[in-house]
């Protein structure tokens, strides 16, 4: 036999699992309806990105080409794919992105179509760095250097008439600022020996005295900046007139390279040298998902807040420069402060909730009118464990009144019934329903034991003839009264 404690855990453990199913039973509908709506928005929001994203760079060993590979690992580590597509320059990259063939790309400054790019679907994500005019030539150009003074320099560009200059690939973008600037100094590409070589060719072609001059538009982070920079055969031009150039085109600024910044142990350059820079900016298709937006956005932060060259720290990224609109996540990642959740959540699950949080809200104000209607369903359910047996009492208490079941068989029934009744477990909050269940079989049984056996002659005359098993059914056995009398006994 089992202990007591043992039989009151196994009776306390069946009760929790049953108010624990009641319970969830009473919910399902509304959680069905929450989780339905709920899948529904996930699929109409879409809140997660994809992993893969096209960047469009530039050609290879290019300051673009390098951003490029940085963006690649930051967006890694969100198992995001980065598939970086090599172009010619900022010229290449802002057609991609037109064409739909790139959703991220490296544009300068006076790249862009403000009015037509807006309307096509072209955003910003902040402005990222500078990107000098640097006019490389050959030393010799200059004249030669009178004893005790200064080393003659080229101050602009009508000095390089009629020489042979390299303005880099079409699809570069350098060409058509280069034609820009001509045209203030009233000068035609007609005025110079112009080619269109790559980079890494022009700077090798000036080294070897096939050019006289090259230009390039690139931040100081190049490779090739920097060789040229250290050649003592190359020079640096001065823009002494940078201010009124960007007064004239506004997306120029003016910057300047200071000296002793590329060797301060060889005081290069020996003097500060004025200079044009444009502004890169990191554009993005408006149809772009918000998340890989946002996910750009963060890293250029990361990427570029340090001090160069031409700015100090923190100078990167910013908005002010934008020519284009800038999107909403670029602006939050720059200018605002990231939410708490994000401190604390992997990108996933704070990108989801970012997305989402609408949504949850306003299932929260649908669903707690709602659930109004599962302390009823809950009540419901505990209650008809018990009263769904007085269907099987009224059937008994039925045959009593019409007389047409047999007293032991009745008996045997409520028997059952009153088992049945013990092993219902409900809260102590509705053990009343319990108590009267048992307390109406036990008052169906008294009825049916307080009611008079037929006598002998009726049942004879009923019968047509009179029979011992007739006479037997007439009164109790001494085993249905003693059976009796235990199941009074119980109630009592």
């Amino acid at each position: 036999m089992p202990s007591l404690s043992h039989w009151n855990a196994t009776r306390r453990l069946r009760l929790l699992l049953q108010n624990l199913r009641d319970m969830l039973l009473s919910m399902g509908p509304l959680l069905l309806l929450g989780g339905g709506l709920l899948v529904a928005a996930y699929w109409w929001l879409d809140p997660q990105p994809p992993r893969q994203v096209r960047l469009a760079t530039g050609p290879a060993g290019s300051a673009y080409a390098n951003f490029g590979e940085r963006y690649a690992k930051a967006l890694a580590r969100e198992r995001i794919t980065v598939q970086q597509l090599a172009t010619q320059g900022a010229q290449d990259d802002l057609a991609l992105l037109r064409e739909g063939r790139a959703e991220v790309g490296f544009v300068r400054g006076g790249m862009a179509d403000a009015q037509a790019d807006g309307e096509a679907g072209i955003v910003s994500l902040g402005s990222l760095f500078y990107e000098a005019i640097w006019v490389f030539y050959r030393r010799e150009l200059a004249g030669p250097r009178a004893a005790g003074a200064p080393a003659p320099e080229l101050q602009r560009l009508a000095q390089l008439r009629g020489k042979r200059v390299n303005v880099d690939l079409d699809g570069s973008g350098v060409p058509q600022i280069m034609e820009k600037l001509l045209t203030l100094n009233q000068l035609r590409p007609a005025d110079f020996r112009l080619s269109h070589l790559e980079p890494a060719a022009a700077g090798t072609a000036l080294r070897k005295g096939r050019l006289d001059a090259a230009v390039l538009i690139s931040a100081p982070q190049s490779a090739l900046v920097r060789e040229l920079l250290l050649d003592p055969n190359i020079a640096l031009m001065r823009f002494e007139q940078n201010e009124a150039y960007s007064r004239h085109l506004p997306f120029l600024s003016t910057v300047t390279l200071p000296r002793g910044v590329v060797d301060l142990a060889a005081d290069l350059p020996p003097r500060d040298v004025p200079l044009l820079a444009t502004t890169t900016a990191l554009l993005a298709r408006e149809d772009t998902h918000p998340a890989l937006r946002q996910l750009f956005a963060q890293a250029a932060v990361g990427l570029h807040g340090e001090a160069g060259w031409f700015n100090g720290a923190r100078d990167f990224p910013n908005t002010r420069t934008s020519e284009l609109p800038v999107s909403p996540e670029g602006d939050r990642a720059i200018n605002g402060t990231p939410p708490a959740w994000a401190r604390y959540l992997p990108f996933w699950a704070g990108n989801l909730l970012e997305r989402m949080w609408l949504v949850i809200g306003g299932l929260l104000v649908l669903m707690l009118p709602l659930s109004r209607v599962i302390p009823p369903l809950y009540t419901f359910r505990v209650r008809s464990r018990v009263f769904r047996w007085y269907a099987r009492l009224r059937e008994v208490e039925a045959k009593l009144e019409t007389g047409s079941g047999e007293r032991e068989a009745l008996l045997d029934e409520l028997d059952e019934l009153d088992r049945v009744a013990h092993r219902i477990t409900v809260p102590l909050s509705y053990a009343e329903e319990l108590y009267a269940l048992r307390s109406n079989i036990h008052a169906v049984r008294k009825r049916l034991l307080a009611q008079r056996p037929e006598a002998p002659q009726a049942a004879q005359s009923r019968s047509g003839a009179p029979s011992g098993k007739n006479l037997r059914k007439g009164r109790p056995s001494s085993t249905a009264r003693a059976k009796d009398g235990r199941a009074s006994r119980r109630f009592r």
